[in-house]
């Protein structure tokens, strides 16, 4: 039973979030809709409390649901979801990453949050609503969580900003920016950000960034309005303080843990003083207090002050774990072809992040088909990653792709996607799979950098190469100060309170990610972060054009060879044939695979030039538009006692009349010609439903004796 409905306008459109007994053994959870696109979004806490261990046992899941979308799809035996779509994957972490920094940092009951498509109206993307609607779901609830937040969309097209575009307007825009906010006294922080773009300038961004400012104050308070009215009482959450143990830990080590970080070795991954260290607490307390797991405190002991010193260094001292300025870019080279037999290779490395990107060029026919709730259709730029155990010099299982790994995919993805040639220019398939060989920080950012060398190294004419970096943050909450960082390796990453990672050509960015583990950053944190990754990104794009300045003017020898060609419409039929038979004799002929598309537009590739050259010649002769008064040398197919089927070109015949043979009266056609005869025929006639007439006469036939 509906019990309450509140509406907000944004962008034109009404959102309304009702408030109804649906899920009423959820701990928080709402309806919410944009337009016809409707979600359902839950947040639950368990009541086991698993403290001690080393991380937040919370989960967000976007559920996609055909019927959404009015569709019955799956195979033929399995009419029903299996394993969720990369896009929904993509989705539950963008809403993860928004609303995990908002809990309690140790705060450690399991909690999941779950948002449910629907009804989905082809217009509005659901993800946004799904960040609003976990968001309501958490504030409302009794669960402890420092929100509520606003999630809005922003594009730009025809050099307007707009809120919320729709799919198309998204697909014309040049930026499609999505931002997630929460208000800290009274001011709005950005505390995730997702971009894709055609190359922007950092203006571009921090202005749509600006303009979505009132937009998203309205969303939070639009939210806390509706909390005050409906909202459960917060459960008070109070850290577990083991002063016990933590009065051991400090007597055993003094300051020798400041001693092992400040004073460690300049180098990346230099942590082993503190491991050690580490190791040690761990025997003590076993010793000390045996069979009562307190030696589980010790980990939170260590990242608490771990974190607490690294942060002062980097903030008073200047110091960064490995030595660096906060400026200062790790070493950068690459190497280019470095495979033999593949279509194109790259291996960029930044300091211990190493990153092994290969191309694979395909026809058509290897393109990825896709069938989802919201995308139907077909994919012919793929960028996929592997992060392998090894690469961080552990062992581990090796079972598919993690969520991690998708998304990291998917970011490299869509920083290369805007140059990535027309089909029509280059009609090849293109997968490139990038390989995490070493890593210490921003695998992804690597990955855009090294699959742009296996790129050019391809020959695939991109118009510029694209470079990433990730920027990071040292901020103390309680001064304010802070410091942004280029380049953040293993430990700033985990110790540090931002990834903001963006990537893009000399011409502007073509894509962002950014997350936090602070409330939020504000503009000029963003500005800042901006314009220490333009000045990062164009020294990377040196370094890479060191090592291949242009793709290369042709492919790899190994790589399959295509064409393609434009026929007229009508004329597939004729080159497919009745059941097939005349497009299968060519493939069988020559060697080739061909892709026909419903504008007429042909693609044949194969191994072996010729193959190609031969299929795609035959095609031409058999959608040739023939036109009344061509004479041809045609082979007769088969005779009839009205006349004779003349083969003129492969897959189109006439008709020679009895009478269109020689001048005068014969008695039976087969008194001038036989079948697989070769004779000179004209065309004299196309009638209404395109049979075409012949005359051997007009064209100077004459019967042998």
């Amino acid at each position: 039973m509906q019990k309450d409905v509140f509406e907000l306008e944004i962008g034109g459109r009404l959102m309304k979030i009702k408030i109804t007994d649906w899920a009423s053994q959820a701990s928080g959870s709402c309806l919410i809709s944009y337009g016809d696109t409707e979600l359902i979004a839950t947040a639950t806490v368990s009541n086991k409390d698993v403290s001690g261990q080393d991380f937040f046992p919370l989960s967000v899941d976007y559920e996609e649901k055909f019927y959404a979308a009015g569709k019955i799809y799956g195979s033929r035996f399995l009419k029903r979801e299996s394993r969720p779509t990369d896009d929904a994957i993509l989705t539950s972490r963008m809403i993860d990453r928004a609303v995990r920094p908002l809990f309690p940092k140790d705060f450690k009951k399991e909690v999941q949050v779950i948002t449910t498509c629907l009804s989905w109206d082809g217009e509005n993307d659901p993800d946004l609503f799904g960040m609003i609607g976990a968001s309501f779901a958490l504030a409302s609830s009794p669960i402890p969580w420092n929100g509520p937040l606003a999630a809005v969309r922003v594009g730009k097209v025809g050099g307007n900003f707009i809120i919320n575009p729709t799919y198309a307007q998204r697909a014309e825009g040049s930026m499609d920016l999505t931002l997630a906010a929460l208000e800290r006294d009274g001011k709005v922080l950005i505390n995730m950000v997702e971009m894709g773009a055609k190359e922007v300038m950092e203006e571009d961004v921090v202005a749509a960034m600006e303009f979505a400012g009132k937009t998203l104050h309205q969303i939070i308070e639009f939210q806390k309005d509706i909390v005050k009215k409906i909202g459960k009482e917060k459960v008070v959450f109070e850290a577990a303080v083991h002063l016990d143990v933590q009065k051991d830990i400090e007597d055993l080590l003094g300051n020798r843990l400041e001693q092992a970080i400040t004073g460690a070795p300049k180098g990346e991954k230099n942590m082993d003083g503190v491991d050690a260290l580490k190791k040690e607490c761990v025997d003590m307390v076993k010793e000390k207090y045996p069979d009562q797991g307190k030696e589980k405190q010790v980990l939170y002991f260590f990242e608490k002050e771990t974190e607490k010193i690294l942060i002062h260094n980097i903030l008073e001292k200047n110091q960064r774990p490995d030595g660096r300025t906060p400026e200062e870019i790790r070493p950068l080279w690459c190497e280019v072809a470095v495979l033999p037999r593949t279509h194109g290779s790259g291996v960029f490395h930044r300091g211990l992040t190493k990153i092994l990107s290969i191309l694979t060029l395909g026809g058509p026919g290897d393109q990825q088909i896709l069938e989802g709730m919201e995308i139907v259709g077909k994919k012919r730029f793929m960028h996929h990653y592997n992060f392998p155990p090894f690469s961080t010099g552990e062992t581990g299982f090796m079972r598919g792709p993690k969520r991690r790994e998708i998304g990291h995919g998917h970011l490299a993805e869509k920083a290369l996607l805007p140059l990535i040639p027309d089909p029509k220019d280059f009609p090849y398939t293109i997968r490139i799979v990038s390989e995490a060989l070493s890593s210490n920080g921003s695998t992804s950012m690597a990955s855009v950098c090294a699959a742009s060398i296996a790129l050019m190294d391809a020959g695939v004419p991109i118009k510029e190469p694209v470079a990433g970096i990730s920027i990071g943050l040292a901020k103390n909450e309680e001064t304010g100060k802070y410091k942004v960082l280029t380049d953040i390796q293993g430990p700033e990453d985990h110790f540090g309170d931002m990834d903001f990672k963006v990537a893009g050509t000399k011409n502007g960015i073509t894509a962002i990610q950014m997350d936090v583990k602070i409330d939020g950053i504000n503009m000029d944190i963003v500005k800042e972060a901006l314009q220490k990754a333009k000045d990062a990104r164009f020294k990377i794009l040196d370094i890479i054009k060191q090592g291949i300045a242009e793709p290369r003017k042709n492919l790899s020898v190994y790589a399959p060879k295509m064409l393609s060609l434009q026929i007229n419409p009508a004329k597939i039929g004729e080159v497919v044939g009745p059941k097939g038979s005349v497009i299968n004799k060519l493939i069988e002929e020559f060697g080739v695979t061909i892709d026909i598309e419903d504008s007429g537009l042909v693609f044949i590739t194969g191994d072996k030039q010729e193959g190609v050259d031969g299929a795609a010649d035959k095609i031409r002769s058999i959608a040739r538009e023939i036109v009344i008064g061509e004479v041809f040398q045609g082979t007769v197919r088969k005779i009839m006692e009205f006349g004779a089927f003349v083969d003129i070109l492969p897959g189109q015949s006439g008709l020679v009349h009895i009478s269109k043979f020689v001048p005068g009266k014969i008695n039976s056609v087969k008194d001038v010609v036989k079948e697989g005869d070769i004779i000179p025929v004209k065309v004299v006639e196309i009638d209404a439903m395109g049979r075409l007439n012949l005359s051997a006469i007009d064209a100077g036939f004459k019967p042998k004796k």
